[in-house]
């Protein structure tokens, strides 16, 4: 089965159709292209839905993810964002291995063909130049004897009248012999021509156009294989992401499995829990008995005696229930609410003076770790007058160790009200009250009670001043936090640039090129602190290291 034989007289159908094999091959291209237009586009709708949906950091929606509920819708954001990275790497593969590809490959099929069809069109204008001279020559061989039959005849009848002189007789035979001369030169010609185009005939047919034809039979067909296998990797490209696509989704099954509605029930009782007891009973008052009405300690409700205005619960005075009252919500959002967040229920505050000393806590370790790097740079400047002037960090030393004990009374302060709030201390009034002290900084042991009234969860506080009380702190707490600290954990790596001779205290020698962990990065003052395994670590010049954060680093610890 070849073109050459089959199609010889099929030239100009072989063209169109070649033409229209590019022209589908080009159109699968645009397919392709769209295709993996369609893919990003898809990926970028998908990496917007998730980030549209990511709880916005420092925000009230931020608290709400620690239940496993909407832990695991947050789980199911990010997969979602590797999910559309799979789709973007099927265009950028179907981009690479299928559109460059057979865009390149056009261009290379379209010279080609242009070339086997250029050579065909040459051997079809040879042949036909072939004929034309053959045609020449038979017109001309033709033209020849019907002027030798003139001459002849012309010749004869001279010969037979009489009345014609000699001379012209001769002159009319020797015209009829060069006549019949031509022709016969005429005939060797047309048939020397005919003889040779016969050949070029034959060898046009059976030889050139075979030829081309087959070439262009071979390059159809190899574009017929090469769309082929871009249709097979076409396929490919989805398939080699089935199973990462697959992995995306067997988390978020992980991650929907693992909503817990217990654990999350328990969270909403530990986010709003009061502490307070329930309301007791009403007590019956008795209106036909002359006596004066009184209401029990349990009442929710407040009658007047004594000329003391007590609050009433429902009512519009400011001696409602704080629990319920939006003003003082609203004064706790503004910032306006008492330093020790005594408007907040019992458990609640609990909370908010735990975090607070915990916040306070972290402030301390910042201004220590601040306060050892400047005493280290201190020691190198005392061995090392010329790296810098050591009394100049003496001014900062003296106001981070100011910032350090401010902060440790703080801590004390609050550490006191935390206390109370627990029941660590003996209660200071008999009155069922509760009131906030405040620490004075030059006697931490001892706190005066606040001027300011606060109610109790029954409603049965009174509005005048409680005696002032004193309040023990202590004072072991806080200096045992800090005597075990844990060891920092790694952050990062880095890669010693220079060799460096920590002869100091604190510092770490280091060899060039040598890898170590990173525990501590530089806070400004020009030093990093180091670790190269569990008993060995320090710090070393920034500029003498070349650090490699990891911004995943969950604290885990890994040594050399």
């Amino acid at each position: 089965m070849s073109w050459g034989t089959e199609l010889w007289d099929q030239f100009d159908n072989l063209e169109k159709h070649t033409q229209w094999g590019i022209d589908v091959l080009e159109k699968y291209i645009k397919f392709v292209k769209e295709r993996t237009e369609i893919e990003l586009s898809y990926a970028k709708q998908l990496r917007n839905l998730s980030k549209k949906y990511q709880p916005k950091k420092n925000s009230k929606e931020e608290e709400e993810y620690r239940y496993t509920s909407t832990r695991a819708f947050l789980a199911t954001l990010n997969e979602m964002n590797d999910y559309a990275g799979q789709h973007e790497v099927i265009s950028e593969n179907m981009t690479s291995l299928i559109t460059a590809e057979l865009t390149r490959y056009v261009q290379e099929l379209k010279q080609e063909r242009k070339s086997h069809f250029h050579d065909g069109r040459k051997a079809q204008q040879h042949i036909e130049t072939c004929w034309k001279q053959l045609e020449a020559s038979k017109r001309r061989f033709e033209r020849d004897c019907k002027e030798a039959d003139r001459a002849q005849q012309y010749f004869e009848k001279m010969d037979a009248d009489i009345n014609v002189t000699k001379a012209d007789v001769e002159k009319a035979r020797q015209q009829a012999q060069l006549r019949h001369q031509m022709a016969e030169d005429s005939k060797a010609e047309y048939s020397s021509t005919l003889q040779k185009f016969n050949s070029e005939q034959h060898e046009h047919y059976y030889t050139h156009i075979p030829n081309i034809f087959q070439k262009i039979q071979e390059m159809e067909e190899r574009r017929i294989v090469r769309i082929g296998e871009s249709m097979k990797t076409f396929a490919e490209v989805d398939r080699q992401v089935i199973p990462i696509i697959g992995k995306c989704l067997d988390e978020i099954t992980k991650a929907a499995e693992s909503v817990d509605h217990k654990n999350d029930s328990q969270m909403v009782i530990e986010a709003f829990k009061s502490g307070f007891e329930p309301p007791g009973d009403v007590d019956f008052e008795d209106f036909t008995q002359p006596m004066k009405r009184t209401v029990s300690e349990s009442s929710l409700s407040n009658s007047r005696g004594d000329g003391k205005s007590e609050p009433k619960f429902g009512s519009k005075s400011k001696g409602k229930l704080w629990p319920f009252i939006k003003k003082n919500k609203l004064s706790l959002k503004l910032g306006a609410g008492p330093e020790d967040f005594s408007n907040l229920p019992p458990e609640q505050r609990r909370k908010k003076l735990q975090q607070k000393v915990d916040e306070l806590n972290r402030d301390i370790q910042k201004e220590m770790d601040s306060r050892d790097a400047l005493t280290k740079m201190k020691d190198v400047y005392i061995k090392n007058p010329q790296m810098g002037d050591a009394a100049s960090v003496d001014h900062r030393l003296a106001e981070l160790g100011q910032n350090i004990e401010k902060l440790r009374l703080e801590v004390q302060k609050f550490e006191g009200w935390l206390a109370e709030v627990e029941g660590r201390l003996p209660a200071r009034s008999e009155q069922p009250r509760r009131q906030s002290g405040v620490y004075e900084a030059q006697n931490a042991s001892g706190v005066n009670s606040c001027a300011q009234d606060r109610e109790s969860p029954d409603g049965s506080y009174t509005e005048e001043q409680s005696q002032e009380t004193e309040m023990k702190v202590p004072a072991t707490d806080f200096d045992d936090e800090f005597d075990d600290e844990e060891p920092l954990p790694t952050i990062g790596t880095c890669k010693a640039l220079y060799t460096f001779e920590g002869q100091n205290e604190g510092t770490i020698s280091v060899a060039e090129g040598e890898m170590l962990y990173v525990i501590e990065e530089d806070k400004g003052d020009g030093w990093t602190r180091i670790r190269r395994n569990e008993d060995e670590e320090g710090y070393v010049p920034t500029s003498y290291v070349e650090v490699y954060l990891d911004k995943n680093a969950k604290g885990a610890m890994t040594y050399i």
